[in-house]
């Protein structure tokens, strides 16, 4: 029987930051555009205050002299597929995504024309990037989590996955990981999950993924990466809800800033 072709990698480049000050991020991103009047969309619709936020960003990029970095408003008042916001879209060198509740970013953007053309760029485009901090970094792959704290985490029923924009398949991004105590719902989700790859993000620290294939750790904190590829005896399938949770043989990774890993073969590299 003929096997599946495997997907091509994007030829694409994805920034995440796990959320915090992200000064050296946007320094990092205006180093990687080709030249300082690329066109950057900045993308609130995971933000609250969305004006505010949005003014905020454009300033800190045209300080670092990214003149061309624009608010592009998504949410309930301004659809993502308008004529105007996909030409913007055709356009751009990076796309952008703020902080805040990533649910809105898959509420407004899954399933739109939008999101078609921006995975499309992403995927045939080698000069195309696409980054995000905090609920923008935690929307960017295939799947996300939007629930879970503390001990409630480790219990049946105590976290919450949905689809992620699908930018990168069988991959977690949490976000804030050490500082909000976040690595026991990474954990419960890749019991669920368990062909997917988990990577905690702490704050002021995150990963460059160029070709879909090999991230490189940024920052002053630690990410942390979690594969159950190997994960034997989990009980999630067999407990009630509210019950502990358990599983053996996950394989976890503290890295730093310089470490790489492959994505593909979830090797850490030398670095």
């Amino acid at each position: 029987m003929p096997q599946p072709t495997p997907a091509a990698l994007p030829l694409g480049t994805l920034v995440a930051l796990g959320g915090g000050d992200d000064d050296a991020l946007l320094a990092l991103l205006c180093d990687l555009l080709p030249t300082l009047d690329t066109p950057v969309e900045i993308l609130t619709t995971a933000s609250s205050n969305p004006a505010r936020t949005a003014a905020a960003y454009e300033k800190a990029f045209h300080d670092l002299g990214c003149t061309a970095a624009r608010h592009l408003p998504i949410n309930q008042r301004h659809p993502a597929d308008t004529p105007a916001t996909l030409r913007r879209l055709s356009r751009a060198g990076l796309v952008f995504f703020t902080g805040g509740d990533q649910q809105l970013i898959s509420e407004f953007i899954r399933g739109t024309e939008f999101l078609t053309q921006l995975k499309h760029r992403f995927q045939t485009e080698a000069g195309f990037m696409i980054a995000g901090t905090s609920a923008g970094a935690a929307a960017l792959p295939e799947r996300m989590l939007v629930e879970g704290y503390g001990w409630r985490a480790l219990r049946k029923g105590g976290i919450q996955t949905m689809a992620g924009l699908g930018l990168l398949p069988d991959l977690f991004i949490d976000q804030h990981f050490v500082e909000r105590g976040r690595f026991g719902r990474l954990m419960h989700a890749l019991l669920a999950h368990p062909t997917c790859l988990g990577l905690g993000l702490s704050e002021e620290t995150g990963i460059i993924i160029r070709s879909g294939n090999v991230a490189e750790v940024f920052g002053d904190g630690i990410m942390m990466m979690m594969d159950a590829r190997h994960l034997k005896s989990s009980n999630l399938g067999r407990v009630g809800k509210g019950e502990p949770v358990s599983g053996q043989d996950m394989r976890v990774h503290m890295l730093v800033s310089g470490q790489q890993i492959n994505l593909q073969t979830r090797q850490v590299l030398a670095g």
